[in-house]
């Protein structure tokens, strides 16, 4: 069993304040510090932690000599990935942390009063492009909603036995195409593919007609174990860097012709999101909560102790090309009814590897009730139900044009980590 992290975690203080400033409400206090990849004019991509909405720059703030005390090099911050940062294992990321939130504290004068320094390693988000935070090497998308498999089996089989027999005794999920996950802000085109709209007509093939967007959330893992080993319940939380927001766009009427018998493939691989920055599993631990009674009892490698759920709230927000908004869905992370660390240990039992980088996603999110549904299948149910917008229009599913955007946050005690978000246009089929 892997040794567990016992390292306090000082950056999580809520009575912290830093000497940069922070907006009220801010996604990114000081309590937070979440971990990205970005570039400004002359300056290469490289590791950056949002504070605010300014970007502390690590590869400066190393060079400087301000983390001479920690086990990393410059090539860990002057990097395209965190990956090579990642490598160094919790121990040494957390250490990471702490250290960056004592330097930006208020208590703290080492780096405010050094002046010409500041403007070597603060940057304005504004200014900065973002990008793909990690090299993912392997994606897996679960199905971990009770809401939202009870919704689809109803619309697609019987409600009365709307879960298949195998839902509440694994975490159900699939491996996706990592090579086609995309950065926050860029525009997806809507895939082409096989249709059955007719069932008593032959396929067609053309644009997808029901193009969908999927509220997920997604986690990015440390290294594994050797292959042929598995990570246990217990052990899970230490191989778990941090959390990012994720779209997983979905074609519908492709998804309905091909994925039987093995599952989505062209309906899926064709596009997903992901917001820029990582927050990381420790600055969301005030923020665990308990999670749903399991009926039937599961089996003793999927059971867990503690709580290991967490209150995230969710929002999906609908923008049309004229910049027409409206809020689709309320949800939270907090509806799922199996948490990360059963999904990685039913990943694992196999003896399956886990890499660094790797991007585990939940599914979608659907809450108990309409207004929390993650999905426009569900909000729209199937079509029956369109969505009116303000300008006068309805949607039943995406149109060419529209922007989807994912936004959450936690909130405790006056403390809010939030993510970000991520944004998608989707443009019309080339």
């Amino acid at each position: 069993m892997v040794k567990k992290i016992t390292m306090s975690i000082k950056a999580n203080n809520p009575k912290l304040t830093s000497w940069i400033e922070v907006e009220k409400d801010s996604d990114f206090p000081i309590q937070n510090l979440p971990f990205g990849i970005f570039s400004k004019e002359n300056k290469s991509p490289r590791v950056g932690v949002a504070i605010g909405n300014q970007i502390l720059d690590l590869k400066e703030l190393f060079k400087l000599g301000y983390l001479d005390s920690l086990d990393f090099s410059l090539t860990d911050f002057d990097n395209n990935y965190l990956n090579s940062m990642m490598l160094h294992g919790k121990h040494s990321t957390r250490e990471l942390r702490n250290t960056i939130s004592d330097l930006l504290s208020s208590e703290n004068q080492t780096l405010k009063n050094n002046t010409h320094h500041i403007a070597d390693v603060l940057h304005s988000q504004h200014d900065c492009t973002m990008h793909l935070p990690v090299k993912i090497g392997d994606y897996t998308d679960f199905y971990s909603s009770e809401q939202h498999a009870y919704n689809v089996g109803c619309m697609f089989r019987d409600p009365n036995n709307a879960l298949l027999p195998n839902w509440k005794h694994i975490p159900v999920g699939y491996h996706g195409r990592s090579s086609s996950i995309i950065i926050s802000g860029t525009p997806v085109y809507r895939p082409k593919g096989q249709q059955k709209p007719d069932e008593n007509n032959p396929p067609v093939f053309g644009p997808c007609k029901l193009f969908d967007f999927e509220l997920e959330m997604g986690f990015i893992t440390y290294q594994g174990k050797s292959l042929g080993d598995h990570i246990t319940t217990d052990e899970a939380d230490e191989y778990i860097f941090g959390m990012c927001l994720f779209n997983d766009l979905s074609a519908r009427d492709i998804q309905k012709w091909e994925y039987v018998p093995l599952g989505p493939f062209l309906a899926k691989n064709f596009a997903s999101s992901m917001s820029a920055w990582i927050v990381t599993l420790d600055a969301l631990e005030p923020f665990r909560i308990p999670g749903p009674k399991q009926e039937p009892k599961i089996l003793p490698y999927l059971e867990y102790n503690g709580d290991k759920h967490l209150d995230i709230n969710l929002e999906v927000i609908l923008k049309t090309e004229q910049g027409i908004e409206k809020t689709v869905s309320n949800s939270n992370f907090k509806y799922m009814y199996w948490n990360m660390n059963q999904q990685l240990a039913h990943h694992s039992i196999n003896g399956c590897n886990i890499n660094c980088g790797d991007l585990l996603a939940s599914g979608t999110i659907s809450g108990p009730e309409e207004g929390s549904y993650g999905s426009m299948l569900e909000i729209s149910w199937k079509g029956t139900k369109p969505v009116d917008m303000p300008d006068g229009t309805q949607r039943k599913f995406i149109n060419d044009n529209d922007t989807i955007i994912l936004k959450g946050y936690s909130k405790k005690n006056g403390t809010r980590i939030g993510f970000g978000e991520v944004s998608t246009k989707i443009l019309p089929s080339k």
